[in-house]
């Protein structure tokens, strides 16, 4: 990690817990500098690292920090990596978003899509359906299948959106990993429900579908946090 990488992730971190709040001003560059042991380059970038992601106003008289709501989407990996485990009120926040995403996605494929796109998508239902695929392969398919509606879409603002978001949340999911089951009978079922509404053209039932797909990506991940936790304190009482 670079000096000013370094000093920019320890500030985040300050604004995000609260230690610096709202319109408070942050440290001046000396006692950056000096905290850091750092040169006044590397605190300077640091700064504008946080400007940019809209968590400070940069002035020449010092900086002063904004409101989280005008932050970037960027901000969201270093919420979700603030703790130990994700925050699972932050995470079905995140959850809600991105299905909102994906089943606007949808409706405008149907809505835009030709039928050999239409076609297109069922094919990329079917091994949640049919195949005997172990749970690397399912996560795979699951990401093809909601590029595919994404991009069907024609909709380029809610691409990038979901695109920034995804990039924001999948990295810190990685070490759930290893407690993430995969409830296949339910994704199937999920299938079924998404493949018939594509069929049909129907948006009621698309939109019933994502639904679901919605609730069961929170039990799964509701599982993993409860199994990772479960570990974590067992590993406590073993030390």
């Amino acid at each position: 990690m670079s000096k000013h990488d370094e000093i920019a992730g320890s500030l985040i971190d300050d604004i995000l817990s609260g230690r610096y709040r709202p319109t408070e001003r942050l440290p001046s560059e000396r006692d950056l500098a000096a905290r850091f042991d750092a040169n006044r380059g590397a605190v300077r970038e640091a700064m504008k690292k946080l400007e940019q992601m809209g968590l400070a106003d940069v002035q020449p008289g010092g900086a002063r920090v904004r409101q989280t709501e005008e932050a970037s989407l960027d901000v969201i990996g270093h919420m979700l990596g603030h703790e130990s485990l994700p925050d699972l009120e932050l995470l079905d926040q995140i959850l809600v978003v991105m299905n909102g995403l994906m089943t606007v996605a949808a409706e405008q494929a149907l809505q835009l899509a030709d039928d050999r796109e239409i076609a297109g998508i069922r094919a990329l239902v079917k091994p949640l359906i049919e195949a005997d695929l172990d749970r690397e392969a399912h996560v795979l398919a699951r990401f093809e299948l909601m590029h595919a509606i994404m991009t069907a879409s024609r909709n380029l603002p809610l691409r990038l959106t979901a695109r920034t978001l995804m990039d924001q949340f999948v990295p810190k999911m990685s070490h759930l990993h290893p407690y993430t089951t995969v409830d296949f009978d339910a994704y199937r079922s999920f299938g079924q429900q998404l493949d018939a509404a594509l069929e049909a053209r129907d948006a009621i039932a698309l939109r019933a579908s994502f639904k679901a797909f919605n609730d069961l990506n929170r039990q799964n991940i509701v599982r993993a946090i409860d199994a990772a936790r479960a570990d974590m304190g067992q590993e406590a009482i073993n030390q």
